[in-house]
């Protein structure tokens, strides 16, 4: 019970601004930084986003199977 909705939800909303965030600052800095530096800042964001998205996919489901 200790497990409030709100909670997670406010831990999904802090991490979804944070990726944000990082890709905000990234996309600023980027006219500054090399091609190759950019899009391995990308590909970071990218994976952080994507492992995100199975973590809350894979949440969702043991929810709705309960």
């Amino acid at each position: 019970m200790n497990n409030c909705p709100l909670e997670s939800e406010r831990k999904i909303m802090l991490f979804l601004v944070a990726a944000l965030l990082l890709m905000g600052i990234m996309l600023g800095t980027a006219a500054h930084l090399p091609v190759p530096v950019t899009l391995v800042a990308a590909a970071v964001i990218a994976g952080w986003l994507l492992v995100f998205f199975l973590r809350e996919r894979r949440h969702q489901d043991e929810v709705t199977s309960r």
